[in-house]
């Protein structure tokens, strides 16, 4: 599920139902239970030591999940140590500055978590998708990104990338749930509904940035996202893995202990 450097990856080899080894839910739960604790450990390591940052973008079509892998990943973490930024259309001010201006701003410092719902990857997406911009500027960003990426994990960010790839026909599901329920009416919106027309051209405009900007030091992750708890299980997975490659120490004290009397 990892793309490897320079190759050309084509969305319908992948199936967003895959579920790996795992047959049910019911074989996952407990795995993943097991990463949360773990991963609520490794939050702890990363912002004692304060020496790297984790950056976590997600991406994916509409309805693909990325609200709810925030909240089932993150679930056993300290909010302290969390930053979730969840990027917009862009407004006059940062449409006045270079495209990664906003984005900059907002990746996680040292001993902490960023996650990015939407990301700098949204200026090779939809702006390509409805010619916002013309295509020699959105061409030349594709080294731009790979560029500011590898600046910030020279500089101690770590950059976990995940496409949450589910089918048209899921997504229509999915539409459907929310127009059932009367608590999910706030998340219904008619541009989702619209934005279907532009499926097939978003998935070539999401090939070509899976493709270019999935690079040693920042790769990316292709999830099945059919099912959700599969979609959770993977991205925990992958988080703690890294974390994990840091071997991580708490920090010495900053006094001697021995001398220290409570009275």
């Amino acid at each position: 599920m990892r793309v490897k450097p320079g190759s050309k990856v084509s969305l319908k080899k992948f199936d967003a139902n895959d579920t790996g080894s795992y047959a049910s839910q019911q074989q996952a739960d407990k795995p993943l239970l097991k990463l949360l604790d773990e991963l609520g450990r490794l939050q702890n390591l990363l912002y004692a030591q304060n020496k790297h940052a984790l950056l976590i973008i997600l991406q994916g079509m509409d309805t693909s999940g990325k609200d709810g892998t925030i909240r089932h990943v993150i679930s056993n973490v300290s909010p302290l140590g969390v930053d979730v930024k969840a990027f917009k259309a862009p407004t006059e001010e940062e449409l006045a500055h270079d495209f990664l201006w906003r984005v900059h701003k907002a990746v996680p410092r040292h001993g902490s978590i960023g996650i990015f719902n939407r990301s700098h990857y949204e200026d090779v997406l939809v702006v390509r998708v409805h010619d916002l911009v013309p295509r020699k500027a959105w061409k030349t960003r594709y080294d731009q990104i790979n560029s500011f990426e590898r600046s910030l994990t020279r500089n101690g960010v770590i950059i976990l990338k995940f496409f949450l790839h589910i089918s048209k026909s899921e997504q229509r599901e999915r539409l459907k749930q929310r127009l059932a329920d009367p608590t999910r009416y706030w998340k219904f919106s008619l541009n989702d509904v619209e934005e279907r027309q532009y499926w097939s051209s978003y998935r070539k405009a999401y090939e070509d940035a899976l493709s270019m900007c999935s690079t040693k030091w920042a790769p990316w992750h292709i999830v099945p996202a059919n099912h959700k708890w599969y979609r959770n299980l993977v991205v925990a997975e992958t988080i703690v893995k890294s974390l994990q490659e840091l071997k991580m120490e708490y920090p010495p004290p900053s006094v001697d202990l021995s001398k220290v009397v409570i009275e």
